[in-house]
């Protein structure tokens, strides 16, 4: 299996690390949900940055799966999978740090490499 595919299950667990972090300490397991109104700080910031990190996984699920389903090389696609994962690491650690630049920069950085692993195949472009 190449990482580009393993990359997926990272990135869908990535929201429930990020979740874990935002919700640790809280008692009420009963609506959690609702107790998540309650955060402040980079508690709340982390549910934010988990919210986001759902938000932005369809996109980079379809594209890896397409991009290896159409042709592109699964070493390349694995190669902009690990820059694709740093960049959504770094976006929640700016998040939850309160650095609203930089993590706007690694939002960006993410966005732009997930078009590019959905390019891949139109562009026949292969690093490795």
């Amino acid at each position: 299996m190449p990482f580009a595919y393993w990359s997926i299950l990272i990135a869908a667990l990535l929201p429930l690390i990020i979740a874990g972090y935002a919700k640790s300490g809280s008692r009420d397991n009963n609506t959690p949900r609702d107790s998540a109104g309650e955060l402040t700080g980079p508690k709340r910031r982390a549910y934010a940055a988990h919210q986001n990190a759902f938000e932005s996984f369809p996109f980079y699920a379809v594209a890896v799966l397409g991009a290896l389903f159409f042709g592109a090389s699964a070493k390349t696609v694995g190669v902009l999978a690990a820059v694709y994962l740093a960049f959504r690491i770094a976006h929640a650690l700016f998040y939850i740090a309160d650095r609203s630049t930089p993590r706007s920069l690694a939002y960006a950085g993410g966005f732009l490499t997930n078009v590019a692993i959905f390019a891949l195949p139109m562009l026949q472009i292969n690093f490795v």
